[in-house]
């Protein structure tokens, strides 16, 4: 049956599903940005990854709130979709020799998994209000602002800074 599982019936089955796989995905993020971190050069980008991770860490924590607050089992699914986008970022990552491109790389790879992020979260908190499960939407909705400021910050970082550098590096 697809992706999903016969277990979907209904809307409030496909909510809790999406929130399975939010969670694993926020749980694989936070095994991805060590890495990251790793092989970033430019210090803002360093650090944003740093500032990242430790969101990460706090939108689990909250997304555990939600799972509490709709007497769920905090439980992860396999996302396919997470699993993909980071195993490209560490391909394309491994095929980088300039630091300055690799920079660049890093952040088309990080704003990749923000996108989704930013889909699955206007997801869930549309579900969630539909549903009546109101006591969650401001959980979800503050991790939504966390992506999206994440996403503005390394687009500004990639317009002023890397992708000028990683073009320089080309020349």
């Amino acid at each position: 049956m697809g992706l999903f599982t016969k277990d979907i019936a209904t809307l409030e089955d496909l909510f809790l599903h999406q929130l399975q796989d939010v969670y694993y995905a926020e749980h694989q993020i936070t095994k991805a940005l060590p890495k990251m971190i790793d092989k970033a050069t430019a210090p803002e980008l360093k650090k944003g990854f740093e500032t990242h991770l430790r969101e990460t860490e706090g939108q689990i924590a909250r997304l555990e709130q939600v799972f509490e607050a709709l007497d769920q089992k905090a439980k992860a699914v396999t996302c396919p979709a997470i699993d993909g986008i980071i195993k490209e970022a560490n391909e394309v990552a491994g095929e980088i020799a300039d630091k300055a491109v690799l920079d660049a790389a890093l952040i088309a790879s990080a704003q990749a998994v923000e996108h989704y992020e930013i889909t699955r979260y206007g997801t869930l908190i549309a579900w969630a209000t539909q549903l009546g499960h109101d006591n969650v939407v401001s959980l979800l909705q503050a991790t939504l602002d966390e992506e999206k400021a994440t996403d503005d910050k390394l687009t500004t970082l990639a317009e002023k800074k890397v992708n000028r550098k990683a073009e320089l590096a080309s020349a």
